[in-house]
């Protein structure tokens, strides 16, 4: 297989074009064969003849000389008592084959009769032989299904095999990639935002090295380790360290690369890859996407796969219960749904420690920042602290994009450095999706424009909300403007006070519609969305509803009920909700009439602004409104 380097390893089996053409060759030598064979049995079934002229055969009749004939159709074979020739100079035989022209008009059967000559006739389209038709049909098929596995066995043996493991062999194992602890790629100083994680492996990693450290107070390491995150945060990054900083062979495998159509095959795969880890031991198993095998067996709503997809779920049950503590053999798993796993995976033995891989902090995306603008030119301009303060919400993978994005937008522009503004934009590019150029009417910019002034202006006045950072009517994506919010520092709890603003805001488009035209446009689809899903969440989630009261109605799907369509709650309790839903959004609604009416003023101006410049920062949106600034971004605190 490959090692790191991209070279082959010992036990890879490369491209060789010479034993595929020597594949071809014996398939092609394999079929002419069966074509010569065919062709020489054939033969052998029919015995010599000469084809003679219809007239000869008529005075081989009359002068006594045929035997008997054998008619099917308008064709005629026979045997003679002495040996005939078509012509002078050419063989002669006693078997012969003519053909009864289909404009004669003679009386053949009287003839025939006359001279005593035996008459059999023959259906014209006899039924083929069954050895015929299997020869025929299966011959070249079958050839070349053997050609095709004499070939694996001989790969099979080239593997170390010897020839035994055959086709089925092959199948068996598992694939999984080895990487070369002596040249690692990735190792924990690429890993930033997640300390807390990245300390529980760092201990998995040291017990591999020293284990007697641990074992000598009768501890014993757990055998198996889950990162449980959304996608993006860092997993595979996290694994991909580990196999930087192990210093011992790490094997990685994908959980879907297990399963295959012939039922059997995962488990053996999984075998495979356990007795290579034994066999390497102290080593470590990393099995991404765990999820993808992993659902638990106690429903019965599961589509497809199912008895291919148990079985290898009760063969990783088996590998990982039989292990020995002391064998220095860790499981590494990661997926982002925890929640449809199997409790046996889940039980102390197997995956003893689960750690959950976080969205990171704002002092998280900073240091993430660092690591993936290390090898990028900054100008001096750029303040990574505020970009880290304006991307709350983002991953990792997000801000590696981003820091990507920034410095193609650099390039584009032939700059030697990247900016901030590359940043912003790049940011907006990420958020909001590519520019896009409309031919737009007067009339249609002015309604864009109220409509995102009245986002931003809600945002500007209502207290607690999140900052308005940017707001621009330029078409970008599957939107005609945009208004970018984002909060001062990260939430991780949400008062209702706060969330009625998010609402409130988020009507701010349809509210400036209503008030400035009278009539509401399609704009706000994506608006309605939102505050749809934020007040249903109040509703069934969180216990904001006087009337509903402080129950949790929420129908998620439970790890053992995937695909469960049965709701937890009656039908007239069903309409309850939906009216207090309703009663919220339309609250809402009417505060953001009823503010904007008031400000109308600097909902104008902000308008009129907009139209000018297409696009307003923080300052400009601030000047323009006769609004105070909000408080300062708190420093970000350096890490000690």
């Amino acid at each position: 297989m490959p090692t790191p380097t991209g070279k082959p390893g010992p036990n890879t089996v490369g491209y060789n074009p010479m034993r595929w053409r020597r594949f071809w060759l014996l398939i092609f030598g394999l079929l002419l064969l069966n074509i010569v064979i065919s062709s020489i049995i054939q033969s052998a079934s029919t015995p010599a003849s000469v084809t003679i002229p219809y007239n000869l055969f008529l005075d081989e009749v009359n002068g006594g000389n045929v035997v008997n004939i054998t008619a099917t159709g308008d064709s005629i074979t026979g045997t003679t008592r002495s040996a005939v020739s078509p012509g002078a100079g050419q063989p002669s035989a006693k078997n012969f084959l003519t053909q009864r022209p289909s404009f004669a008009s003679d009386n053949l059967e009287t003839t025939l009769i006359k001279n005593n000559v035996s008459i059999l006739a023959e259906n014209p389209n006899p039924p083929t032989p069954l050895w015929e038709t299997l020869l025929l049909w299966f011959g070249p098929t079958l050839l070349i299904v053997f050609g095709f596995i004499y070939l694996m066995r001989r790969s099979a043996a080239a593997l170390g095999g010897g020839g035994s493991g055959g086709l089925l062999g092959r199948f068996g194992q598992s694939g999984a990639r080895l990487y070369n602890a002596e040249r690692p790629d990735t190792t924990f100083a690429d890993v930033a935002g997640i300390d807390e994680v990245k300390a529980e492996l760092v201990e998995i990693v040291d017990f591999l090295k020293t284990p007697e450290k641990y074992q000598r107070l009768g501890g014993t390491i757990p055998k198996g380790v889950l990162l449980i995150g959304a996608p993006g945060t860092g997993k595979t990054l996290l694994a991909r360290a580990v196999a930087g900083e192990a210093g011992v062979p790490f094997f990685s495998i994908s959980a879907s690369e297990f399963i295959e159509a012939i039922v059997g095959v995962g488990a053996a795969r999984v075998r495979d890859l356990f007795q290579k880890a034994r066999a390497a031991a102290p080593a470590i198993v990393f099995i991404d996407e765990l999820d993808a095998i992993g659902r638990s067996r106690s429903t019965g709503a599961r589509l497809g796969g199912n008895e291919e997809q148990e079985q290898t779920l009760n063969q990783i049950l088996t590998e990982m219960d039989g292990f020995d503590t002391h064998t220095g053999v860790i499981v590494l798993a990661a997926t982002n749904r925890a929640d449809v796993l199997d409790p046996a995976l889940l039980r102390p033995g197997r995956f003893d420690r689960r750690v959950t891989v976080p969205f990171p902090d704002r002092r998280g995306r900073l240091e993430i920042l660092r690591i993936h603008t290390r090898h990028i030119p900054l100008g001096p301009d750029v303040d990574l602290g505020l970009i880290a303060s304006l991307s709350a919400g983002m991953v990792g993978a997000d801000l590696r994009n981003l820091a990507n994005e920034a410095a193609l937008a650099a390039a584009r522009r032939d700059a030697n450095t990247v900016s901030q503004a590359d940043f912003s934009d790049a940011l907006e590019k990420v958020e909001l999706g590519s520019e896009r150029k409309l031919s737009l009417t007067q009339l249609d910019r002015e309604k864009i424009a109220y409509h995102e002034s009245g986002h931003a202006l809600l945002g500007l006045l209502q207290p607690g909300a999140d900052p308005v950072r940017r707001v621009s009517i330029i078409p970008r994506g599957q939107s005609l403007g945009a208004t970018v919010q984002s909060p001062v520092d990260d939430r991780f709890s949400y008062g209702e006070d706060y969330l009625r603003g998010r609402i409130t805001g988020a009507l701010g488009g349809r509210a400036a519609e209503e008030l400035v035209y009278g009539v509401v446009t399609t704009g706000a689809e994506s608006d309605l969305r939102q505050v749809t899903v934020i007040a249903r969440q109040m509703v069934v989630k969180w216990g904001m509803s006087p009337k509903v009261g402080v129950l949790s109605l929420a129908d998620d799907e439970g790890p053992g009920q995937p695909l469960s369509f049965s709701r937890p709650y009656s039908e007239e309790t069903a309409a309850l909700i939906d009216e207090e839903v309703r009663r919220i959004c339309e609250e809402c609604l009417r505060q953001a009439v009823a503010l904007l009416t008031s400000n109308r003023d600097k909902l104008d101006a902000l308008v009129h602004a907009l139209l000018e410049h297409d696009t307003l920062g923080e300052t400009e949106i601030l000047a323009v409104t006769g609004i105070a600034a909000p408080a300062t971004v708190p420093a970000i605190p350096q890490p000690r």
